[in-house]
């Protein structure tokens, strides 16, 4: 079966989730953390590609970003292949991909979707039980986007920056975005739109899309959701 092509556009933001192989862990020790980071960093830098959001669980990943151009985002995924599987390998004494496969990815509409979409990676460690609260997961975005701490790799997005005007009270805004329990039907339609790299936003917002492409993007999906 051919695989199914992934599409991205120049300044539309897009959700990135690749998991490790049988969904074995990608993370080891604190070490392998930061090493992806800083390869982030590198790669982000060096395509132009803005990174909002993300979060580093023990064996998946979740990325919020917005590529310059429409290669950007598979150069940047593709020379993290290149420098974190080759380090695991090394490091651990394993062989082959530590990933599940490719990488799947869509674009979202950022008025609508992309403060949902941040909310959504931020999240993954509460929803998982790891922690109670996603200041207390180390390896997120969240200490940049709700507690304003330093942080080289994420560029804050212009939706985000609107949510306030100064610094501080945009932290405040974006924090009284987490819920005490969250909404099951976006988590589903944010599930089911990277399972299936369908773009996630309204009909006008997908016809959009389908029509710069001129092509049908994304398909429904069966099965049981991830995380």
């Amino acid at each position: 079966m051919p695989r199914k092509p992934r599409f991205y556009l120049p300044n539309i933001p897009v959700h990135i989730v690749q998991r490790g192989r049988a969904r074995q862990p990608v993370f080891f020790e604190d070490a392998d953390y930061q090493a992806y980071l800083d390869w982030l960093k590198d790669a982000a830098e060096r395509y132009n590609v803005e990174v909002h959001a993300y979060v580093l669980m023990t064996n998946h990943i979740h990325l919020l970003a917005t590529p310059s151009d429409t290669e950007g985002v598979t150069r940047m995924m593709q020379y993290l292949g290149r420098y974190y599987v080759p380090y695991i390998n090394r490091t651990y004494g394993l062989t082959g991909s530590i990933w599940e496969g490719r990488y799947k990815a869509n674009i979202i509409q950022d008025e609508a979707y992309l403060l949902a979409c941040m909310r959504y990676i931020e999240l993954n460690p509460v929803r998982a039980k790891m922690v109670d609260s996603a200041a207390n997961y180390r390896w997120s975005s969240f200490h940049a986007n709700g507690q304003g701490q330093a942080d080289s790799l994420v560029t804050s997005h212009a939706v985000y920056r609107g949510l306030a005007k100064s610094h501080g009270e945009r932290m405040q805004a974006y924090k009284a975005l987490f819920p005490a329990k969250e909404d099951k039907a976006e988590l589903d339609k944010i599930r089911a739109a990277w399972q299936t790299g369908t773009p996630l936003g309204n009909d006008f917002f997908k016809e959009k899309v389908e029509q710069v492409l001129k092509c049908k993007v994304g398909q429904p999906r069966r099965g049981r959701p991830g995380a």
